[in-house]
């Protein structure tokens, strides 16, 4: 069995497409929401928008499943703010609403998959 390899093209050099230039189709305007704690009754958390997620991390966490896909999207879009999130009790039933609205605000219908397009 034989491989073949090319040598590594000089900078100079065409190349087929340039990732480095795609920007989003659409406005990647963060998404806000309250979810109060006993400590910050006012607390607001922002949710980076889908669209402009690492996709990396959502694809590990899918690996688990449906559940597990969606507190990936979570865990990634709160950034900074998911340890605030985490640490306060939340009913599944709230969770799937804020996952709809979240939905929503991105541009995507509920059960639309991460991956497929908006337009």
């Amino acid at each position: 069995m034989s491989t073949t390899r090319t040598a590594t093209p000089a900078d100079n050099e065409p190349f087929d497409f340039d990732l480095n230039v795609v920007e989003a189709e659409s406005d990647l305007r963060p998404f806000r929401f309250r979810w109060a704690s006993a400590k910050d009754p006012h607390r607001r958390l922002t949710m980076a928008h889908m669209e402009g997620l690492d996709i990396w991390p959502l694809a590990a966490a899918a690996d688990g499943g449906d559940a597990s896909a969606m507190l990936g999207v979570f865990q990634t879009a709160l950034g900074e703010d998911w340890e605030a999130f985490r640490s306060t009790p939340l009913p599944q039933y709230k969770m799937q609403a804020l996952f709809k609205a979240y939905q929503k605000h991105c541009g995507q219908k509920p059960g639309e998959s991460q991956a497929s397009s908006s337009s």
